[in-house]
């Protein structure tokens, strides 16, 4: 067997490939306003979707100095770049499996959108002016809730064999779908993983792919509150452009709406 290879793409875990195998070991006390890092949600979701394609293959589970670890098929193939519309047809059969009943309820309406923000603000040394700029209006909970990945952003989508995979899976809900859309969308997560935001084409063109009309109509609905959200969750992080791209995001959505 080769000697393990060090995998730098993940921000919370440790994680190494050793062949075709991956080893991921949790990070303990990795306290993340927006993303959780549970293995057990990890572990749940890769059983679930075992031979569907859109995860990697699970192999094993355990701890080690009383830390959680997990090992699973290793998906060779390089991270997302383009054709938004292929992540939008992958999100929207996802968004269609299953639900897993053990999965926490995610975030769902315009209030519990504001309620997460504003503890994220509360997290912040400053709040880099976001408090004075937050949506107005309400939109209310969707009933229409399903298993969401919770952080479907370039970095964990690998592109191989003409398809496409979701790793890092240790975030996973039972959510509004339109919560996978803004997450992908975002344009602080295309500039962090892919190097420059989607263009106004890609992102027409993610939108016309999605298979749910309802679905997009309702991102466009909460776009003001989840580009509010990323802006406070980038200040959380202390990254300021990837905060001003949400921000002037957040003030063209409002310029375009009715």
């Amino acid at each position: 067997m080769s000697a393990p290879v060090v995998l730098t793409g993940g921000r919370s875990n440790y994680v190494w490939r050793s062949g075709d195998r991956v080893v991921k070991l949790y990070r303990e006390g990795c306290q993340n306003p927006l993303f959780a890092n549970e293995w057990g949600r990890e572990r749940s979701v890769l059983l679930a979707l075992n031979g569907t394609g859109m995860a990697p293959r699970y192999l094993a589970h355990g701890t080690w100095q009383g830390r959680a670890w997990l090992i699973y098929r290793h998906v060779a193939g390089s991270r997302w770049h383009e054709d938004a519309g292929h992540v939008a047809r992958l999100l929207g059969i996802l968004h269609d499996q299953t639900a897993l009943p053990d999965l926490p309820a995610g975030r769902n309406g315009s209030r519990a959108l504001t309620e997460q923000t504003r503890e994220i603000l509360a997290q912040c040394s400053t709040d880099a002016g976001l408090v004075s700029i937050a949506p107005r209006g309400v939109v209310p909970p969707t009933s229409q809730v399903c298993l969401i990945h919770g952080d479907p952003v370039p970095g964990n989508l690998v592109a191989h064999d003409g398809t496409l995979t979701l790793i890092d899976w240790q975030c996973p809900q039972l959510g509004d779908p339109a919560e996978d859309l803004a997450m992908f969308l975002s344009p602080a997560m295309q500039h962090l993983y892919r190097g420059r935001v989607l263009s106004s084409e890609e992102e027409m063109q993610f939108g016309l792919a999605y298979p749910d009309r309802r679905v997009v109509a309702r991102y466009y609905a909460l776009k003001p509150w989840f580009h509010w959200r990323m802006a406070a969750y980038c200040a959380w992080r202390g990254d300021r452009e990837a905060c001003d791209l949400e921000v002037a995001e957040l003030q063209s959505s409002r310029l375009r709406s009715p």
